[in-house]
């Protein structure tokens, strides 16, 4: 299947890498705003056909899907062009910047039948399914604290004077957006939309959330959510409950999943993963456009809607 790649940056680099592993993930063109740019990161991957009009690339036949990595508000426009000349969509996340944007989308896919679903790479891998099936295990739920906290070195540049594209909330970027966004998605894939949230931020000098925290309360039980991208923490994530505690060593990318039970037991649930955490959700976005799906059973267009519900939410 030959793939359009719009973004030329480190995620997209990563995403190359694992999507090779896979027998039916092609290049067919590159897309950048800049014909140097493009051409540079074309020939590191031997691909031909470069684009400075991305109409014109989805137009071509050169491609039969997409991958987006480009800045976060410039995903629903890039994505509902993509999908009116029948281009399925895999968007990087967060999927849009709003909960307008998402209905827009989700209706693009609908009218011109064509898959879209957004490379939240967490959700899809054989760890974290093998987790959801293994919730019951500690009993009635009681909290689940989720955390990721990663000093950018963007943030030594925006000490430093410079402001990167990552500190620009005019491009829908910020702390919540690319950090909390990986503990709000796992969330709302494992336990649905939360009754009420409060919450607090750090804002810098452009607006944009240097790192936040917010709390989410359901009927039975309580969700803590921890993010930054001037900070670093090594905690794990939980979600604990009256029978035992499931660790999980990194809620952005889990592998290392320990149940603890209140007896001492413990036991490991998580899986062996033969692939980059990213093969996981080329895999399942190959499968649906193979089965004609225009959305994934696992990342929904719906649970996308509530993580932006909330990521959006003031």
């Amino acid at each position: 299947m030959n793939f359009g790649i719009i973004g030329t940056n480190w995620i997209t680099d990563r995403f190359i890498k694992a999507a090779k592993q896979h027998p039916d993930f092609t290049i067919g063109a590159i897309y950048s705003r800049t014909t140097s740019k493009g051409q540079s990161f074309a020939e590191k991957y031997h691909v031909q056909n470069v684009y400075t009009n991305m109409e014109k690339m989805f137009k071509s036949g050169d491609i039969e899907a997409v991958y987006i990595a480009s800045p976060n508000a410039l995903h629903a426009k890039q994505s509902i062009l993509a999908m009116k000349y029948g281009i399925h969509v895999l968007c990087e996340k967060p999927a849009v910047t709003s909960v307008r944007e998402i209905d827009e989308v989700i209706e693009a896919s609908q009218n011109y039948q064509t898959t879209y679903m957004e490379a939240m790479k967490s959700t899809v891998t054989p760890t974290f399914l093998n987790l959801k099936k293994n919730m019951d295990k500690i009993g009635p739920l009681r909290r689940i604290v989720f955390q990721f906290s990663r000093h950018a070195s963007a943030y030594d540049n925006y000490q430093a004077g410079f402001i990167e594209n990552v500190f620009k909330p005019e491009l829908g970027n910020g702390a919540k957006m690319d950090m909390g966004v990986y503990c709000i998605s796992p969330l709302i894939h494992l336990v649905g939309a939360p009754k009420s949230v409060q919450q607090n931020h750090y804002l810098l000098s452009t607006g944009a959330d240097g790192q936040g925290s917010m709390y989410l309360k359901y009927d039975a039980f309580e969700a803590v959510m921890m993010y930054s991208k001037i900070t670093d923490s090594y905690l794990p994530s939980e979600i604990q409950g009256e029978k035992g505690v499931i660790e999980i060593d990194k809620i952005s990318d889990p592998k290392n999943v320990v149940i603890k039970y209140r007896n001492g037991e413990t036991e490991m649930i998580g899986v062996n993963h033969k692939f980059d955490t990213m093969f996981y959700e080329l895999e399942e976005f190959i499968t649906c456009i193979k089965n004609k799906q225009i959305e994934s059973t696992i990342n929904t267009h719906q649970k996308s809607r509530e993580v932006i519900e909330l990521l959006t939410q003031k």
